[in-house]
């Protein structure tokens, strides 16, 4: 058994409020879970309006179907025009 981890910052643009800032990160998460079989969550950074950390996981019984599964979900959410992602971390264990 492979699971695989990954969290992102990202900096959202346009942002003048947390109520902004959530409805953008509910947005990407719900999506996220409709599109891929993830668990993902807000994991930092929840007081700052401008700025977001988000985690996911998945579980997988290979190391490169889940590393696959990852990149495929931080492609997707770099498509997302309202903010960019300014780090990254992926493992597997």
């Amino acid at each position: 058994m492979q699971v695989g981890i990954c969290t992102i910052k990202i900096h959202l643009f346009e942002v003048g409020s947390l109520k902004e800032k959530r409805h953008i990160v509910k947005s990407v998460i719900e999506r996220v879970k409709a599109r891929f079989n993830v668990s993902i969550a807000e994991v930092g950074e929840m007081d700052k309006w401008q700025l977001s950390e988000i985690g996911f996981s998945c579980v997988s019984n290979s190391r490169t179907h889940a590393e696959d599964i990852l990149n495929k979900v931080i492609h997707f959410i770099e498509g997302d025009g309202r903010f960019e992602i300014s780090d990254w971390s992926l493992e597997v264990i």
